[in-house]
Order: structure tokens, then C-alpha cells, then sequence
């Protein structure tokens, strides 16, 4: 185990990220933008550890960012916001986030942030911004497999911030292999308000959208195209979400 390793299992190391970015991002969610969270209700009978967060996916940092904040507001016993920061004082730190490894070795702020919790794995399909073909490295699935034994984790299912680009079937493996409490949310906005690989600002004063629903009820003897083809839909970005909403026009302009 590296020193990076090392030091994002210490808590104090990750409350100290926590508290740093929190408040370097606080007011990006809040003043400069607003935000809107529906369904933390949902969270507060959850299990400390074998929670998997399934989410679509619009910027590289900012989502994650998000989803940290609410679980802190929540450890707090806010309900659907965040109100004044000093939930950052003691965050909420038993959560890990997936992500990709090119994503989190690309620039300083971004190696800071693997400290916050990141499970860093190699895609299989994209590298260096070109399309790839490579068997999946099973030490990646071990390190999710292993948090999930200890604690929650954030996965994007699509692994790409483009909408409606097809799942993978990484997520239903550890589905099918873990037999997790599954959260479903779904986002919107951040694509509008921030930039795709960082967090500067392409849009001021845009609503974001953050909506947890209720943990879903999985057959896991299903196969894992069917378990796939559940969790996209309850992220909404399955064919049949694929023309519903002008998001997903707005988006495709936006480009």
C-alpha cells in the first residue's frame, strides 16, 4: 500500500480535505449558483457500511464535491439543503468515491482530492483520450469490494460525463458479487454551471439539482445485463429517459 493509500484510510487526514475543499467550494454550490436537494430522507436509515450511490455524471469533481457536502449537512441532521458550512467542523468521512485514475492523477488539485476517499481504477475502454480495449483489473474490483465492507461509495455507472452514453458493466458486478443497499440519484445543472474537468465556472447563477431516491429492491440472482439495464433506468439515463425532459436537448445545444 502506497503513501497515498495510506494516508486517505486516516480520518483526520480526510477531515482535513474535507474541510479545506468544502470550504473552497461552498460558496460555487450556494452563492454563486443554488442549489436544490430532494429525498436525504433516504439516507438516514442507511447502513454504515455496503451502501452503493449510483449516479449520472456531469463534471469530473464538482458531483462528487456535492454528494460530500449533503452527507455532511445530513451527519448535521439537515433535511434537502445545506444551510451554513459548519457541518465541515466534523464531515461525514465514511465514504469512498470511484474514479478514474487518468481523471485523478491530471493536475495538483486533483492528486489533493484522491486523499478525500477516491477509488482510483483504469478504464478498460478509454485512456489518453483514446478509445482502448483492456481486460478489468481485478485489484480495481477488490478495492471497491474491500470499502464497501467498511463503509458507503459513490459509483458512476457510465464512467463518462457525456448523457446517455451506455453503462458498464463493472457497477453490476459488484452489485451482483456485494449485494449492497443501492441509492440511485440523479443530477442535473452541474454541467451547465461548471466546466468539465475542473471547477471553474462556464455559467453563474445556475440551479443545481441533487435527488436521492429510495434505495432500490434488486434480484440479485439476476444476470448483469438485467441488473445494468435496472440501475440505468433509475438513474434515468436509459433509451426510455433518452427524449423525455429538455435537459437532455439543452445539453446537446450546450456542447
Amino acid at each position: 500500500m502506497n503513501l497515498v493509500e495510506r494516508l486517505k484510510n486516516i480520518r483526520l487526514v480526510r477531515s482535513f480535505v474535507y474541510g479545506f475543499v468544502g470550504m473552497a467550494t461552498y460558496p460555487g454550490l450556494t452563492l454563486i449558483n443554488s442549489i436544490k436537494i430532494e429525498g436525504t430522507e433516504h439516507l438516514k436509515k442507511l447502513p454504515r457500511n455496503n451502501v452503493l450511490f449510483v449516479s449520472n455524471h456531469q463534471t469530473y469533481f464538482a458531483d462528487v464535491i456535492t454528494f460530500i457536502h449533503i452527507f455532511c449537512a445530513v451527519k448535521w441532521r439537515k433535511e434537502n439543503k445545506l444551510g451554513l458550512p459548519y457541518y465541515l467542523l466534523n464531515p461525514f468521512t465514511n465514504v469512498y468515491f470511484v474514479a478514474a485514475e487518468e481523471t485523478m492523477n491530471g493536475s495538483l488539485i486533483s492528486r489533493l482530492f484522491k486523499l478525500a476517499g477516491a477509488l482510483t481504477v483504469k478504464r478498460t475502454w478509454r485512456a489518453e483520450g483514446k478509445d482502448v480495449s483492456r481486460t478489468r483489473d481485478e485489484s480495481d474490483t477488490q478495492k471497491i469490494d474491500q470499502a464497501l465492507n467498511k463503509s458507503w461509495v459513490i459509483t458512476f455507472p457510465q464512467g463518462t460525463t457525456k448523457p446517455f452514453a451506455p453503462g458498464r458493466k463493472g457497477t453490476a458486478h459488484i452489485i451482483k458479487n456485494n449485494q449492497p443497499v443501492v441509492v440511485p440519484v440523479v443530477i442535473n445543472g452541474f454541467w451547465r454551471a461548471f466546466t468539465k474537468k475542473g471547477l471553474s465556472f462556464k455559467k453563474k447563477g445556475s440551479l443545481l439539482s441533487v435527488r436521492f431516491k429510495e434505495p432500490m429492491i434488486i434480484d440479485y440472482t439476476q444476470s448483469v445485463d438485467e441488473i445494468l439495464d435496472q440501475v440505468m433506468d433509475a438513474i434515468e439515463q436509459s433509451k426510455n429517459y433518452m427524449l423525455k425532459g429538455k435537459h437532455h436537448l439543452m445539453s446537446k445545444l450546450d456542447k
